[in-house]
């Protein structure tokens, strides 16, 4: 048998829970297991979202940064 736990949630907080059910009879543990999936694969994804950005940066610097840029600016 899986070991069970209470935890305390705010009113608020078992409101808005009950509006993101997937469907009327899903249990808490069900709901919260999908959001912690979901949040971890957003939270990856961002991760390496970041990653790209910090790579692409010194590529981005070379090209935007240049005096055949800045002249077209003042055309």
């Amino acid at each position: 048998m899986n070991e069970v736990s209470t935890i305390q949630l705010e009113k608020k907080v078992i409101k808005e829970l009950k509006k993101t059910k997937e469907y009327p009879r899903q249990t808490y543990n069900e709901l919260l297991t999908r959001m912690c999936d979901v949040f971890v694969k957003v939270k990856n994804k961002n991760q390496y979202d970041e990653f790209l950005h910090k790579i692409q940066q010194p590529k981005m610097k070379e090209l935007w940064d240049n005096k055949e840029d800045e002249a077209w600016e003042h055309a």
